[in-house]
């Protein structure tokens, strides 16, 4: 059950550990997320859109099987690059036909440069990777980039996250140009607030 899988990733200790477990999950992971009305994804791909080119190349990063892209895909992005560090999560994404590419990320590398959006669904968070990494997709971008992410209710609640972001905001080198709490995974009463932010 998707459950279970999310119960084990916020319980995961080390990052080799979370990695075995998205390897695990990847057959089975559209199915019991559509199952528990995964919404995220499209909420995030709509705010971007809304300020980001459509035509511009888009980095969905920590792209998963693919279900943040098939959001962005619906909302009008055209060229669409993913990446992630589970080889069986992005075997997934390619059967999508969706990305331009496909890209395999290690905990050790920093994701590609230069992208003027990125969409981070549910990527930043507790049972995933930590608060840094929103400090180094944003430094990644050039100045006016587009950053959409979001925080479940779980991530909400650790203040390093939070923090992180309002870090980022507080000393004016983000702008907030979204915020809207909503629906996550609505079978398990779970939201998330989705952001988007320029860099500025």
């Amino acid at each position: 059950m998707a459950q279970s899988y999310l119960d084990r990733i916020y319980a995961a200790q080390t990052q080799e550990e979370r990695a075995q477990l998205y390897a695990d999950w990847a057959d089975s992971y559209d199915s019991e997320l559509d199952a528990a009305g995964y919404a995220t994804p499209g909420r995030v791909a709509e705010a971007l859109a809304a300020f980001a080119s459509l035509q511009d190349p888009i980095l969905d990063f920590g792209c998963g099987t693919g279900l943040s892209g098939l959001g962005l895909h619906a909302a009008g992005f055209t060229a669409i690059d993913g990446a992630d560090i589970s080889a069986e999560m992005l075997g997934k994404a390619r059967e999508k036909g969706i990305y331009r590419d496909l890209i395999t990320l290690s905990p050790e590398t920093d994701p590609p440069s230069g992208y003027a959006a990125i969409s981070a669904t549910g990527v930043i968070s507790t049972g995933a990777a930590p608060p840094s990494i929103l400090g180094t997709l944003l430094q990644s971008m050039p100045k006016g980039g587009h950053l959409g992410l979001s925080y479940n209710d779980h991530t909400l609640a650790d203040p390093a996250y939070t923090g992180a972001l309002n870090d980022w905001i507080d000393c004016g080198a983000a702008r907030l140009l979204f915020r809207e709490h909503g629906e996550h995974l609505p079978a398990i009463d779970m939201k998330s607030t989705v952001y988007v932010i320029e860099k500025a």
